[in-house]
């Protein structure tokens, strides 16, 4: 399920893979959903947290691998172009350095500490054995 979460999701995507995977926590533990059983307990029993964090774990490993790279690699290059001319009408599409700004908000840390490769996998990591 977590393959190609790098790139930008949209967080109905996330909300759906959630689902899927609750069922199947539920479906290990034998549980229905009309059981009493809260997701939560089941989440903290088998100490897995939300697959959102898990895509935005993977999100920020993904910007720290590239951050490491040469400064003229393509996919840094790529990275850090900015398209010229005029855009679309209304809202603009959510970038996917747009998803890794909001991550690294939500975490609470410094774009230039995954440069660190030790110390950012410390930082963007979560509790999750998988």
């Amino acid at each position: 399920m977590l393959y190609g979460t790098e790139t930008a999701s949209k967080r109905k995507t996330e909300e759906k893979m959630g689902v899927a995977k609750m069922i199947m926590l539920r479906w290990m533990f034998g549980v229905t959903r009309e059981g009493p059983i809260r997701n939560d307990y089941i989440r903290g029993s088998t100490k897995v947290v939300e697959i959102s964090k898990k895509v935005q774990e993977g999100r920020l490993r993904w910007y720290g691998h590239l951050m490491r790279r040469d400064e003229d690699h393509v996919r840094r290059h790529t990275m850090e172009m900015e398209v010229q001319g005029c855009g679309r009408r209304g809202r603009p599409r959510k970038r996917w350095m747009d998803c890794v700004r909001e991550d690294f908000q939500e975490k609470g840390i410094d774009e230039a500490e995954v440069q660190n490769r030790k110390r950012g996998k410390w930082l963007i990591r979560h509790g999750d054995p998988i």
